[in-house]
């Protein structure tokens, strides 16, 4: 039985006040969270916390996961816009070209994100949180697809997107060429064996997949820390 996704994890150096310009931008409540962190509670259809956990390690590099944001309009866009930089956030420069309608930000800690354009037809009919964008091969989308039970909704020149059957944001990945790894990943997902009691037997299946043990495999609070086909890690919680 497939696993379930429970949430995007982010190591912050100060997570009540990320929780704090998240949870502005998105409209989300915020909470306590594992650790002594902070998190988000989804809103709508997205389905998944966003938790944030303490790290003494500053940002290092660009990370190979970001959020979508959609708009409905160009008012929407630059008031979301407008919402992220008053309450903290930046422009933020990754290459891209003046005629694209997207808008890149990086938010109190430099971790980036996009307001994606109205009318964008890929996401055109997700919520306001479209996507989690990935640097990723088509094998790890296949991977996700598996480990999730979420089918593939476009699998085309290397690029892979899955979605949930119950909707909500896609996972997209860009396929090649991949950039440089840099260390640590600062984002993580965080899945959970659809059973209670089955960890173990769901870090055995998610091997079978083409996961991999991270070291010694376990982290901290009893999660199982494994990594993907492309060598990206994630958790496995204890249920």
């Amino acid at each position: 039985m497939p696993c379930r996704l429970v949430a995007l994890t982010v190591d912050a150096l100060d997570p009540p006040s990320q929780a704090r310009f998240w949870g502005g931008v998105l409209g989300w409540e915020t909470a306590g969270g594992p650790d002594g962190g902070a998190a988000l509670l989804p809103a709508g259809d997205t389905g998944f916390a966003i938790r944030f956990r303490p790290t003494t390690l500053p940002k290092a590099g660009p990370n190979r996961m970001h959020l979508d944001l959609t708009s409905t309009s160009l008012e929407q866009q630059q008031a979301t816009v407008a919402r992220a930089l008053g309450l903290g956030g930046r422009h933020h420069d990754v290459g891209q070209l003046p005629e694209e309608e997207h808008v890149v930000l990086a938010d109190p800690e430099g971790n980036e994100f996009c307001v994606i354009e109205a009318g964008n037809g890929f996401l055109a009919d997700c919520g306001f949180v479209g996507a989690l964008a990935c640097d990723g091969s088509r094998d790890v989308g296949h991977f996700w697809s598996a480990a999730l039970g979420w089918p593939l909704v476009w699998d085309q020149d290397e690029e892979t997107a899955i979605r949930s059957p119950h909707g909500g944001p896609k996972i997209t990945w860009g396929g090649p060429p991949l950039p440089p790894r840099t260390e640590p990943d600062r984002l993580h997902l965080d899945v959970a064996p659809a059973v209670p009691g089955g960890r173990d037997a769901e870090v055995a299946r998610l091997l079978s997949l083409g996961a991999s043990r991270v070291g010694a495999g376990r982290g901290d609070a009893g999660r199982v820390v494994l990594a993907d086909p492309d060598g990206t890690p994630f958790c496995v919680l204890a249920d």
